[in-house]
């Protein structure tokens, strides 16, 4: 297939039998071997009070990925902008860039914690989420030293951090209007997708960070020997969403072989069974020809894999064979 821009989103997502720290060193490890294999981009991610995931600190991860790699781009998908000052993410953003010149990006998002309890601990509820925009706005414009305050962020000011609106529902919309680059998922729902996308380039304003729409379109990608291998990447995960949608809990990701072996309750299978279908896996050739579809379908100048597994050697040669089918 005909070269793209590929790009990784690692969620640090904790294992059974593994702790949180070495959870965050997969994923600084992991950057290491995607910059070696020319991948665009790897961004971590931004979760609160979930057992199943250990980065809780994007900017304090992304820092250890940057200074672990030389070329590769770093970012966020994202930081949760509801949760923040935007002054506040603005130094950050500022520091980083300061410290890895050209390589740093600020995906942006409007979550606002996954439960009530995290919601209360961060001081914040479900209509916060609705302030994103004017939080947005405020933000970008302490990058261009435009606030009415009279304070300057340091050393933010007159950096050039490119951002990127992570696009789940209204996003596209506030995407378009602030003339940024949007990702958009899932691939589980193609027409949704390309519904958001449509509504972003249509209604895109050109602005100082972007002269054109980029669309990034993200999601799970299993790449194997064989299309049964590709699929048992996809378990682990498709058991944690089935147990968080069950029991109200993300649990660390369990062996696949554990999960084929458990007893499920009829709305666990249904679950579970969804969780496994909608996505991009199986061999080479197989998974060459659905990108090719999804990028003859939506446009997008970039992919971003957001696959997590419970066997991290059979995630990075993943990896591997992904990026021989897309480097042309």
């Amino acid at each position: 297939m005909d070269p793209v821009r590929l790009s990784v989103l690692d969620r640090s997502r904790t294992r059974e039998g593994h702790t949180h720290p070495e959870s965050l060193r997969d994923t600084v490890r992991l950057a290491r071997e995607l910059e070696r294999l020319g991948y665009h981009r790897v961004w971590v991610s931004e979760h609160h009070g979930v057992p199943g995931v250990a980065g809780s600190a994007p900017t304090v991860l992304a820092a250890a990925v940057a200074g672990a790699t030389r070329t590769i781009r770093v970012g966020t998908g994202g930081v949760m902008l509801p949760n923040h000052r935007p002054l506040v993410v603005a130094e950050q953003f500022g520091v980083l860039e300061s410290l890895f010149p050209g390589r740093i990006d600020m995906g942006l998002g409007r979550s606002v914690g996954f439960t009530d309890g995290v919601r209360r601990a961060l001081g914040r509820d479900k209509g916060d989420a609705e302030d994103f925009e004017p939080q947005l706005a405020e933000l970008l414009g302490w990058f261009r030293g435009t606030s009415p305050t009279g304070v300057h962020a340091r050393p933010a000011e007159g950096l050039t951090v490119p951002p990127f609106v992570l696009a789940m529902g209204e996003g596209a919309g506030i995407a378009a209007r602030a003339g940024l680059p949007m990702v958009i998922g899932d691939l589980r729902n193609r027409e949704k997708m390309r519904r958001g996308i449509d509504h972003y380039r249509d209604r895109f304003r050109p602005s100082v960070w972007a002269a054109e729409p980029y669309v990034v379109v993200s999601g799970t990608i299993a790449v194997a020997g064989t299309p049964e291998e590709a699929r048992r990447l996809l378990i682990p995960e498709a058991w944690s969403m089935a147990h968080s949608r069950t029991h109200g809990t993300f649990p660390p990701l369990p062996p696949a072989e554990r999960v084929e072996a458990l007893t499920m309750t009829g709305k666990e299978s249904d679950f579970y069974e969804s969780g496994l279908t909608g996505h991009i896996a199986g061999t080479e050739e197989q998974v060459a020809h659905e990108l090719e579809t999804l990028l003859k379908e939506t446009g997008a100048q970039e992919i971003l894999v957001t696959t997590s597994t419970y066997d991290r050697e059979a995630l990075l040669d993943s990896y591997r064979r992904l990026a021989a089918i897309t480097s042309g």
